[in-house]
């Protein structure tokens, strides 16, 4: 499969699909990657280490778990030297090296679209959550977004055949934002927290999913922005003092060259999740 003793190493495609595969490049687990990539192309550290740039003696030690990759340039030349496809390369929280969509600003905007409500949108947000390889939600409750059976992405996701990473950021309901966003919208303090407790509750059943891999996580911020994204493609709308994100106008963010919103918010949300908590669950 791979003769040649220099250059990129290329797997088969079914293998960016395994789930294993999937969960290494979501926990962003290099030691894992590479053991994958050793066991279905038969290569050596040595190979590997010419293939991404790396000394021999780093990739052992990532391998053997005694160094971690964080950096974003490192994640780039792993990338680069397993010739990472596009939705492997999203999950792995990377930028798309696909051409610019035709239609796309570039520059200073990349908004392709946009939207009155996300009603107008949903017909299209279903249909990415059937096919995306990685779905991040920025939500305050995702109630009728993602958590109940009869909510809008819900269905979509359930039913695939294909494996799927999603990450849910949901609104702490014990910090002070929770009180502040409850307060806004009109509803008690009590009321507010138990929605969220019932999302975390509701998404906690999918842990067994056989293709729905999901993590939750709990942010502290009062909210100000809702985002959805499906691998490349971003949808942004905004919670006001007086109404809820969904009511909001979206636009529509396509990853573009030179491009700062995509990328920006892409940033916000990874950031977030890096700060955010783990929930406690029960089962």
């Amino acid at each position: 499969m791979n003769g040649a003793a220099y250059g990129p190493i290329e797997l088969p495609a079914s293998v960016w699909q395994r789930i294993d595969t999937r969960a290494a490049l979501a926990d962003r687990n290099m030691a894992a990657l590479l053991r994958l990539v050793q066991r279905h192309a038969g290569v050596s550290q040595a190979r590997l280490a010419i293939a991404v740039g790396l000394g021999q003696g780093r990739v052992n030690e990532i391998i053997n778990g005694k160094r971690s990759v964080t950096r974003i340039d490192v994640f780039e030349r792993i990338a680069e030297g397993l010739t990472m496809p596009t939705d492997a390369r999203a999950v792995l929280g990377l930028a798309s090296t696909r051409p610019i969509a035709p239609g796309t600003l570039t520059g200073q905007a990349e908004i392709a679209r946009a939207y009155p409500s996300q009603a107008d949108v949903a017909r299209e947000l279903r249909r990415l959550a059937a096919t995306s390889a990685l779905v991040d939600i920025l939500a305050v409750r995702a109630l009728g977004l993602v958590a109940l059976s009869d909510s809008l992405l819900h269905g979509p996701l359930t039913s695939r055949e294909t494996p799927v990473q999603v990450r849910v950021l949901l609104l702490d309901p014990v910090s002070a934002a929770a009180s502040t966003r409850a307060e806004e919208i009109g509803e008690s303090t009590e009321a507010f927290e138990a929605g969220i407790r019932l999302s975390l509750a509701r998404l906690a059943e999918l842990d067994d999913h056989p293709t729905v891999r999901l993590d939750a996580r709990l942010y502290g911020d009062l909210p100000t922005w809702r985002l959805v994204g499906f691998d490349d493609t971003l949808y942004l709308s905004a919670f006001g003092t007086t109404h809820e994100g969904h009511r909001s106008g979206v636009y529509e963010l396509a990853a573009a060259a030179n491009g700062v919103l995509h990328s920006g918010f892409r940033r916000y949300f990874d950031d977030l999740w890096c700060r955010a908590r783990l929930p406690e669950r029960t089962k």
